[in-house]
């Protein structure tokens, strides 16, 4: 069951937007990493309002303001430093999640013989178990959301416990297209927290290959400001290119 929707003309996308940058919130400083279209617009809301103290990055060797001007240089060694020691909040994508949060970026199938090469492993282990990591899927179903990944890529938490490294492991969000997930389910099961407006509990366990856990009443992600719209919509993105990753 879900609280009554909201009127206000905000886009699906938009909402996307708003979830992920509320995984930022609070963060302090540690440098952003979002790696997808929707996420970089989450990470630069979150800076230009509720998380000023967030570092953001050019993706390869500088610290950039707002306006993308240089701020300070990021080399490598540096880079390292602040992953290993959880000052860095990626927000990567997934191929596949399970209900724990293991992430497979690398190949659909059988590791033999997969049916589908994708990414590759590269630095999704490093990064769950050595800073905090969210994820954006911008088409939930059953395809992604399974019940068992066909690779780990990144480590979820039933993973992570078993072979005692939780020191910095945490997975703050999920945020797909119908809605914003965490782990706040029994052992660390994957829970529905939010559904975007215009979207049913119904509809979202329809999409996800495993049980999820929810409250009785799940509200609707949070409708944004006046001020954030307008930053999404004239300084952040005025091209619109949210719209053409998420529709609906």
């Amino acid at each position: 069951m879900t609280t009554t929707p909201p009127t206000a003309t905000v886009t699906r996308a938009e909402y996307c937007v708003i979830a992920c940058a509320e995984a930022w919130r609070d963060n302090g400083e540690v440098l952003a990493s979002p790696m997808g279209l929707i996420p970089s617009f989450g990470a630069r809301l979150a800076k230009r309002t509720f998380s000023p103290d967030l570092l953001l990055t050019d993706g390869e060797a500088l610290l950039v303001g707002l306006d993308g001007t240089a701020e300070g240089w990021l080399p490598y060694r540096r880079h390292l430093t602040m992953v290993t020691g959880g000052r860095r909040h990626v927000m990567m994508g997934a191929g596949q999640i399970d209900r724990f949060g293991n992430q497979n970026i690398s190949c659909i199938g059988d590791w033999e013989r997969p049916a589908r090469q994708l990414l590759g492993v590269r630095g999704a282990p490093v990064n769950t178990l050595n800073n905090p990591v969210s994820y954006w899927v911008p088409k939930h179903s059953t395809r992604v959301f399974v019940a068992r990944v066909d690779m780990v890529s990144g480590v979820g938490y039933d993973r992570a416990e078993a072979a005692g490294v939780t020191r910095f492991h945490h997975l703050p969000r999920v945020v797909s297209d119908l809605g914003v997930f965490d782990f706040g389910g029994p052992g660390h099961a994957m829970r529905l927290v939010s559904v975007h407006p215009g979207v049913t509990v119904e509809e979202v366990r329809a999409a996800t290959g495993f049980e999820l856990a929810a409250a009785e009443e799940v509200p609707y992600t949070r409708e944004p400001t006046p001020d954030e719209l307008r930053l999404i919509r004239e300084v952040i993105d005025p091209e619109g290119l949210r719209e053409r990753e998420v529709r609906g």
